[in-house]
């Protein structure tokens, strides 16, 4: 019987999630049997997603199987990563300037229309809740941004990084809020949300203030959405179950994947150099050192709803991303 099962069914003494976890599980130790709140809390990863930034090369070279394979393999959820055909020219344009160096050029629905995509991914019992984007299709194309995701089922429309020109300061981060709260308020309006995607910058200290805690405090809860990254907070040094209580509710999706040992960007995380150098510290979940149970138990407590496994550009797709979908599966 699975422990989710088990204590489905069980009537264990309640344990207090108020420890506040540390990062590893070497930085906690779990005081005494887990609740029935936790037990029905778990419930929903059920649902397990997958982006499909994970494995590229194998949707690019037949997406009918790709989702085959990773439906196979139990994920029931996928989040989609752009440019797509309605996505604004520049995001384009940058992205075929990264496929030498990425090795492979697929994305969005890749060379399917995105109605073929979607009964593709229907007939396997994959949902879309949400797609990756940009923030120039973000300010300029949002209406049929908007409708792309309406047609796929997405809710959430995903930026995933803040380019680098617009986050050097506290006052670009206080400018991206209000960018934040019109791109938000627009999302709602044509009936889908918006939620940014955090990698490792914005995370230490400037001038005594937290970039990344002025962004998030700057913006309405009821407009912005966050998608919580945990090995990039974890790399910018700090600690994702804090910030999860700390604005429980504002985070609706959540990055997993795992760490070979517990280390910190070299800098403060912004440049794509800084990101290039742990690269290879990204594990399956459940094989490194990250307390992933903490972090899933204060997310799903928190109000996070999507799951995704997300281990970059993995080099055995079918391998590594099993052995996610199995740990978290068997939690």
């Amino acid at each position: 019987m699975k422990r989710k099962d088990f204590l489905k069914t069980s009537g264990l003494a309640a344990t207090s999630l108020g420890f506040l976890p540390g990062i590893t599980r070497a930085a906690i130790s779990h005081q005494g049997p887990y609740s029935p709140l936790r037990a029905l809390l778990y419930q929903k990863l059920n649902r397990i997603g997958i982006q499909l930034f994970s494995c590229p090369k194998l949707m690019e070279a037949d997406p009918a199987e790709g989702l085959k394979i990773l439906a196979e393999m139990g994920y029931s959820e996928i989040e989609l990563y752009g440019p797509y055909p309605i996505s604004a020219q520049s995001n384009k344009e940058r992205w075929a300037s990264l496929v030498p160096m990425l090795g492979f050029s697929g994305s969005g629905y890749f060379e399917k229309s995105r109605n073929d995509f979607k009964i593709l991914a229907n007939e396997l019992g994959l949902r879309i809740p949400s797609l990756h984007t940009d923030l120039d299709s973000l300010e300029n194309k949002l209406p049929a941004l908007a409708q792309e995701a309406r047609s796929m089922g997405a809710t959430y429309v995903v930026l995933p990084a803040i380019p680098d020109d617009k986050r050097q300061t506290l006052d670009d981060y206080k400018r991206m809020a209000e960018t934040f709260n019109s791109i938000g308020s627009e999302a709602r309006d044509l009936g889908i949300r918006f939620a940014y995607h955090n990698h490792g910058y914005g995370l230490q200290e400037q001038d005594g203030v937290i970039p990344f805690d002025t962004l998030i405090e700057a913006t309405d809860p009821e407009l912005v959405f966050l998608e919580m990254d945990i090995f990039w907070t974890v790399a910018g040094r700090a600690n994702p179950v804090e910030y999860l209580r700390k604005y429980a509710n504002r985070y609706k999706l959540m990055h997993l994947k795992d760490m070979v040992e517990l280390k910190y960007f070299s800098g403060d995380g912004g440049d794509a150099t800084q990101w290039m150098e742990l690269w290879p510290l990204m594990a399956s979940t459940g094989t490194g050192v990250l307390d992933l149970e903490a972090i899933i138990d204060t997310a799903l407590a928190g109000g996070v709803e999507h799951f995704f496994v997300e281990q970059d550009l993995v080099a055995n797709p079918e391998t590594a991303l099993k052995t996610s979908h199995d740990y978290l599966n068997a939690l």
